[in-house]
């Protein structure tokens, strides 16, 4: 266990001191709300957890509802997308083709710039390694929740002002 809270640990360090890039963030996705639109939380694989924390916990993302293919996106609304790995790249393609602002938590790629507020989503962290030495875990879901936790107390704010 030791080595794993070592992990979190270095992962929670390094996202503490992604100040600008959460103002970036919220200040894209509260336009759904100043706007009276909806905030789409369009999370893939191991990333849904986030989905949970935005509609189900004790205090839910003001005005989030979440994301399916089915879903009508209109030009208020702001979709954020966290995808551990490139799940999140055509439908970040569609919303630009659209016009539509989103922000992106995810790998870089070529595809990074189309967003109006990106995280990059590194795994450049030690992970634990397996004997065939690929990795045991990489703990998206706990940088994820990080992620979400600080963009939403910076969208209160923003609401509250």
């Amino acid at each position: 266990m030791d080595l794993f809270t070592i992990q979190l640990t270095r992962v929670f360090e390094r996202l503490s001191e992604e100040h600008e890039a959460f103002d970036s963030i919220a200040a894209v996705l509260a336009q759904a709300a100043i706007a009276e639109g909806t905030i789409f939380i369009a999370a893939f694989g191991e990333m849904k957890a986030v989905t949970a924390a935005a509609l189900y916990s004790d205090e839910p993302l003001f005005v989030a509802a979440d994301w399916s293919p089915t879903s009508i996106v209109t030009d208020i609304d702001r979709v954020f997308i966290l995808a551990p790995h490139s799940e999140g790249v055509e439908l970040a393609g569609r919303l630009s083709d659209a016009g539509i602002p989103f922000a992106l938590v995810a790998p870089s790629s070529t595809d990074s710039d189309l967003a109006d507020a990106f995280f990059p989503l590194t795994s450049e962290e030690p992970s634990f390694l397996q004997d065939g030495g690929k990795a045991a875990l990489v703990p998206h879901t706990f940088a994820g929740l990080y992620i979400y936790y600080a963009v939403k107390l910076r969208i209160d704010k923003l609401l509250a002002e």
